[in-house]
């Protein structure tokens, strides 16, 4: 019996997946990724952006056919109908004209379903999430929460066997997301929705480890799966329990490992070289997390669980931060914790004009990219370079857009600290900027 209840509902097999222009060298967003989805069970996707996560959910989905590998749905080995699937997208994904009732028949108008088959089951539809009496509401009349539970009331109109949930909360403010995470865990737990299995995209720790039952932490260009972790705390959780954030701090921990093999690269670090691709940080984030952690309440030391929650911040905003602190030599990361070198302590103690002068020599001294564009600058005839120069360089070693992410990264560090100046109108970097 608990074999049947158990079953396989997807397997993913050696899924691959690329986007751009077919390239030898290019870098897959999916790399060799393997899941299987079984009944009566929360799986979460957790990761930062970019890791491939809504990529993987399209492709379960059938938005989008993977590159290489295979998405199967097992038939039931006691002839029970297909497996089917709907999706709760972040954005809402609503049509203005339609009312509540007519947003959530969508579906069932593309299956065929009868007029008045459809209204029954749209308005039992939208009872179940909350919403009866809003039938005849327009979108612009609903607040986002409410606009997801149409989503969520759209998707189980239609019985799916699985539900997908791409970041389902992210769009919405902390108490609406917290609502409506409360509700549908409750009409899981109740057995109310007809679906056998969820699997929720988030970059959110603490919702992963609140909501799931199995964990995969996925890691980054390309994106893989680094870890499983199951999550064995009795439902309802609680936040504050010790079990509970001894698992989260766990998880920030295991985030912070990279995994596989580097990028092209030379150095300390993993990745080092001009091939290594920058996340989009500014310099007033990696200041503001800099006084932060200099702050009494750390006095230099965090953990990255108390971190995020002191300056609110996801995994999408807290990783490529920190990293950036670390590769920069401020800060140092170990295991769940980041601590602030001598330098990241001068840092936090100088001026503005001390403060850009010691981010140049980071800068220079620790960026290869940087390092690499003041270099050449250094040694062309009239201190300029077209910055095709180094786009080219950089689409050697990663995507096209991840280049252009990379540079423009570095174009903003590097005018902080006054190590070049980037010309837009000209698309050039020099040394001297006439303006």
């Amino acid at each position: 019996m608990l074999e049947t209840l158990n079953r396989p509902l997807v397997e993913v097999a050696k899924v691959r997946h690329y986007y751009g222009k077919p390239d030898p060298g290019r870098t897959p967003v999916l790399d060799d990724v393997n899941l299987t989805l079984r009944e009566n069970e929360i799986v979460g996707l957790l990761g930062r952006s970019g890791s491939g996560k809504s990529t993987l959910l399209r492709s379960i989905a059938g938005l989008i056919r993977p590159s290489e590998g295979q998405v199967d749905f097992p038939p039931d080995p006691e002839g029970g109908p297909a497996t089917s699937v709907a999706m709760v997208f972040q954005s809402f994904a609503l049509f203005p004209w339609l009312t509540v009732e007519q947003n959530v028949e969508l579906g069932l108008e593309a299956q065929r379903v009868p007029p008045a088959e459809r209204r029954r089951r749209a308005l039992a539809a939208i009872d179940l999430i909350g919403l009866d009496g809003f039938e005849n509401a327009y979108p612009k009349e609903l607040s986002g929460g409410m606009r997801q539970r149409v989503g969520l009331a759209r998707a189980l109109v239609v019985n799916p066997s699985i539900l997908l949930m791409d970041e389902p909360f992210s769009a919405l403010d902390v108490l609406t997301a917290e609502t409506l995470r409360t509700d549908l865990l409750d009409l899981w737990g109740e057995g109310r929705m007809p679906i056998k299995s969820i699997l929720i995209v988030t970059h959110n720790i603490e919702e992963a480890v609140l909501m799931c039952d199995r964990i995969l932490v996925f890691s980054s260009n390309p994106g893989r799966v680094a870890a499983e972790i199951r999550v064995d705390l009795p439902q309802p959780r609680n936040r504050q329990a010790p079990a509970f954030r001894a698992m989260v701090e766990d998880i920030y921990a295991r985030m912070t490992v990279r995994v596989g093999p580097s990028p092209v690269g030379d150095g300390l670090f993993p990745g080092m070289g001009i091939g290594m691709a920058l996340p989009e940080v500014s310099t007033n984030t990696l200041a503001g997390m800099l006084e932060a952690i200099a702050s009494p309440h750390f006095n230099g030391r965090a953990s990255l669980r108390a971190l995020a929650d002191e300056a609110v911040l996801e995994a999408d905003e807290l990783f490529p931060t920190a990293e950036t602190l670390q590769l920069l030599r401020f800060a140092e990361l170990d295991g769940g914790d980041i601590r602030l070198t001598a330098s990241g302590r001068r840092y936090v103690a100088a001026e503005v004009d001390d403060r850009k002068q010691l981010f140049a020599q980071h800068l220079i001294g620790y960026c290869p990219l940087a390092g690499h564009i003041r270099k050449v600058l250094e040694e062309r005839p009239g201190n300029s370079a077209p910055a095709r120069r180094f786009r080219d360089e950089l689409e050697d070693h990663m995507s096209d857009d991840y280049a252009e992410q990379t540079l423009k990264t570095v174009i903003d560090w590097g005018r902080y600290a006054e190590v070049f100046a980037y010309h837009e109108d000209t698309d050039r970097f020099s040394l001297d900027d006439p303006g």
